[in-house]
């Protein structure tokens, strides 16, 4: 069963965003402050029965197309269903995406985004650890993220929007989903679309969003 390690995965085998390097280490910043030991790799061996069941919690950041060998995808959803955490950041909406359980486990994929331009994050769950630190309305600056279809209704919480109002390109309309979690069985998972740039992992509110999305994903917290 999971203990207490956190392994960050980085791999891509698409696009690659500048910002991985930012994200790992401010990822494992807060995990080693919430008392986790983490590795970060790149190697689909990782995936093994014998390293995820000391995992906590697994995290794809901005990871994209194929990034799990057969072995590793079987370990993985064994893993979440028997009571893993699993975060997922950004591109990793983007990733597995020939892997039906992948799309299922997120509820939706990535689809496209506009330009990186400022706009508004709507938070509509104001009692949830991810986004409990954020203001009601949170001016933020990212791309955009939008999807083949809306995951509500798929079995997710949705925990933030977008506000289509306050940039332009969106797709999804006034109910645009961009954080949302789901237990899966006994595990449980949240994605969050937001972190493109290598700043926004040294904003304040937006390390205090990827900490309590890692306290919920981990189980130390409701």
């Amino acid at each position: 069963m999971p203990t207490s390690d956190i392994l960050i995965y980085t791999r891509t085998a698409g696009y690659r965003h500048d910002s991985i390097p930012a994200g790992a280490a401010a990822l494992a910043a807060l995990a080693g402050a919430a008392g986790h030991a983490t590795e970060t790799t790149e190697d689909p061996t990782a995936f093994r029965p014998h390293r995820l069941g000391r995992c906590a919690a697994v995290i794809f950041l901005s990871t994209t197309g194929a990034v799990l060998d057969p072995e590793g995808r079987t370990a993985f959803e064994a893993y979440v269903r028997g009571g893993g955490g699993f975060l997922a950041i950004h591109a990793a909406a983007n990733a597995e995406p020939d892997w039906p359980f992948y799309g299922d486990l997120l509820g939706t994929r990535f689809a496209g985004h506009p330009e990186i331009q400022p706009g508004v994050v709507r938070v509509g769950a104001p009692d949830h650890p991810a986004t409990a630190g954020l203001p009601a309305r949170w001016a933020w600056t990212d791309e955009w993220y939008d999807f083949t279809s809306n995951p509500r209704g798929t079995g997710v919480r949705v925990l933030a929007t977008a506000d289509e109002s306050t940039y332009e390109g969106g797709t999804l309309g006034p109910d645009h989903p961009l954080v949302w979690c789901r237990e899966v069985d006994r595990g449980r998972v949240l994605f969050t679309a937001l972190g493109h740039a290598a700043e926004a992992y040294e904003d304040t509110a937006f390390r205090a969003h990827l900490g309590g999305a890692l306290a919920w994903v981990t189980g130390a917290t409701s």
